[in-house]
């Protein structure tokens, strides 16, 4: 905890105290602040407790520069009190009132207590004021005004988890922030703090769960002694109100059991999990239950045995069920067939199946129905699963986004699938929510995510699974404020950064609705030329189908009818050239080239500009950032400069090497003004990676 603790030192500006930074504020500030917060009291009786009080402490003696003095019992004259109606006196007359706030719901309020101006954390749960204490820390950091304070606050969404694609040899699948945070070799043994200082991170922004290890699974995962490890991992996430998730391999029974089968309707199977759940909640009681990924990408599955989704979930619930365990089953799924279009699949396997699963399945489906592009549209399956519970997973790593090196604020995709409506103006994806599954990013290095920026994501993932309706700029503004400084003069440069970062990098790697252009298997750089191989589904040309004469998937009804998997009123929207939103028109259209934009350009002229548009923002960016230089620490300001060098030779790139394929494709002159691509085509499509960004082991 050193670390944390020394962060207003030039030390400790290396990014691995987050947003979590307390950096001693403006002495007029930092005086007010330690004047109405010196006499706390704080119950230190569970561990929960514990972990509020010390964060607490921790807190305002890095910003005010003095420790407050800290009570167990009522001080004479106490300025802040934390807890619940159970663990303090001064609080239990709120016992009402805070009941209606839910398990993980808190209050922060400013009254007065025997004529004496007071500050309440209170909540009906340890975990509630743990959240609470957070809150508060983050106003602080942010220099907000404490008269009058009033805040209510529960969560919208009951599971709030982060997926690791960690693997048990330590390497992470699409990470690029280093090695596994989770030392398998030394756990249960050793518990590194910095498992601590994560679950502390989480804590902050209201995130309950963890899934430890990989979607595709190692049923090693479930042995005995991998089971002692994850305990030992739960053990120190639970005074953060953290739960341990664990992916499993659905032929688990047959790896590990040495059964023959692991067909849902054998009983011997069926008696496994039971036997295996029992087993794994004798060591983790609280343990938050199982994600599967199942008959997708060479996983096996229950269609191994001709039976439904449906059927291989409810045999997990079922096991499960008598502990309070959830089962998070995925609907990604490839066919062994390749479909038609591949955007259907997923809704053909799963929309029939609505109210077929145990209550205690949770159908997890990715934000569009691709995978994880600059752009979707938003999933069909959330609206039309109304009697299944649904939680929406997003890439917090950016597997194609620029991975680590390029500065791609998320917040504005999530919000802009959050925010969709599934059908009319009423229902919106948040509403068809019952959580959020973020799959992360964080590894060993000492920024946690790769670089300064991308803990942002982290971040914006925790705020909005708390509460979608949140602004992704007022959340970018707090992480930013306790990340770099409160300056406003530092703040609002940063934000408008963040918040054009995302539309920057959609410009100049897919622009229009373009989707799957990456380099295969590592996605690393440009690729529209990309054909061939065991799949057409796994290539460029499938998904963008450039000819001479347009661009663009028809996914209206004279092409794959995609659109018919939506809400009538958004599928007309969606299926109309004339209405369509410009973002996502060659998502859902084979479109000429000579088609007249919004703009008045031709489409090939859109095309092209957007593209360069991608490379001037990213050079805005630039410009920006060097001009905080002296307001950012020298070493953050020197590593986010030259990492947006990386992005703006890389959009060049992107921008060039797509340029030249489209224009082979559709033998059109480039546009007055647009400089041509300084290689030939030939160039571009030779480049190899054999040690791309996050391929290697």
């Amino acid at each position: 905890m050193a670390l944390l603790a020394c962060t207003g030192t030039v030390r400790a500006e290396d990014g691995y105290a987050l947003w979590m930074r307390y950096a001693p504020l403006e002495p007029a500030l930092a005086a007010d602040y330690h004047t109405r917060l010196a006499e706390v009291v704080a119950p230190d009786q569970t561990p929960i407790q514990h972990a509020a009080r010390e964060e607490l402490e921790r807190g305002l003696t890095g910003l005010t520069g003095s420790a407050p003095r800290m009570h167990v019992a009522p001080a004479i004259n106490p300025s802040l009190v934390i807890g619940t109606p159970q663990s303090s006196t001064l609080i239990a007359p709120l016992r009402q009132e805070l009941d209606a706030l839910g398990d993980e719901g808190y209050l922060l309020r400013q009254t007065r207590i025997d004529g004496r101006d007071v500050l309440l954390v209170a909540a009906p749960r340890d975990i509630g004021v743990l959240y609470g204490v957070f809150h508060l820390l983050r106003l602080l950091q942010t220099g907000a005004s404490l008269d009058a304070l009033e805040v209510r606050e529960s969560p919208r969404m009951r599971l709030r988890v982060l997926n690791h694609w960690d693997n048990l040899d330590g390497y992470v699948e699409r990470g690029y922030a280093g090695r596994s945070l989770w030392d398998w070799q030394t756990l249960p043994e050793w518990r590194n703090p910095r498992y601590t200082d994560y679950a502390r991170a989480n804590a902050s922004v209201g995130i309950n769960g963890t899934v430890l290890n990989n979607v595709n699974a190692n049923a090693q995962s479930l042995a005995p002694d991998y089971l002692a490890k994850a305990a030992t991992l739960a053990d120190t996430f639970r005074p953060y109100g953290i739960r341990v998730y664990l992916s499993v391999r659905f032929s688990a029974p047959i790896e590990l059991g040495g059964l023959k089968t692991a067909d849902p309707r054998d009983p011997e199977v069926q008696r496994w999990w039971q036997h295996k759940a029992d087993e794994i909640y004798a060591r983790i009681p609280d343990f938050g239950g199982f994600l599967v990924k199942a008959n997708s990408e060479g996983q096996p599955g229950p269609q191994d045995y001709g039976r439904s989704h449906a059927e291989g979930a409810n045999l997990l619930a079922d096991a499960l069920a008598p502990h309070g365990g959830v089962v998070m089953w995925r609907a990604f799924v490839y066919a062994h067939d390749v479909p038609a279009d591949r955007a259907t699949q997923a809704y053909t396997e799963f929309a029939g199946l609505d109210g077929a699963f145990r209550p205690n399945v949770i159908l997890q489906v990715k934000n569009g129905p691709i995978d994880f592009q600059p752009r979707e549209p938003f999933h069909p399956l959330f609206g039309a699963m109304p009697r299944t519970p649904l939680v929406m997973e997003v890439q917090i790593t950016k597997e194609y986004l620029g991975f680590a090196t390029h500065l791609v604020y998320l917040g504005p995709l999530y919000e802009e699938v959050l925010q969709s409506h599934t059908r009319g103006q009423s229902a919106t994806v948040a509403q068809a929510l019952t959580g959020m599954a973020g799959v992360a990013n964080i590894g060993m290095d000492r920024t946690w995510s790769g670089s300064h920026f991308d803990p942002a994501n982290w971040y914006a993932f925790g705020r909005l699974a708390w509460n979608p309706q949140q602004s992704v700029r007022a959340i970018a503004a707090d992480w930013a404020a306790m990340t770099f400084s409160p300056d406003p003069a530092v703040v609002q440069p940063i934000v408008g950064m963040m918040m054009g970062s995302r539309e920057a990098a959609v410009n100049y790697m897919t622009p229009l609705g373009l989707h799957h252009l990456m380099a295969r298997g590592h996605h690393y750089g440009p690729g529209p030329w990309v054909d061939g191989g065991p799949r057409a589904d796994w290539t460029s040309v499938y998904y963008h189908r450039a000819d001479r004469d347009g661009i663009g998937f028809d996914r209206t009804a004279r092409g794959s009818y995609a659109v018919g998997q939506y809400a009538p009123d958004v599928a007309a929207r969606y299926g109309d050239l004339a209405r369509v939103p410009e973002p996502l028109l060659l998502w859902f259209h084979h479109v000429p080239w000579e088609h007249r934009m919004a703009s008045g350009r031709s489409l090939w002229d859109e095309l092209v500009g957007r593209y360069s548009q991608g490379v001037r923002q990213v050079q805005d960016m630039q410009a920006t950032w060097a001009s905080l230089g002296g307001r950012v620490d020298p070493q953050r300001h020197a590593q986010v400069t030259a990492f947006l060098r990386i992005q703006l030779r890389e959009a060049q790139w992107w921008r060039d090497a797509s340029v030249a394929y489209f224009q082979s494709v559709s033998g059109r002159p480039l546009p007055a003004g647009e400089s041509a691509p300084p290689h030939p085509l030939g160039w571009y499509e030779r480049l190899q990676f054999p040690s791309a960004p996050g391929d290697g082991r």
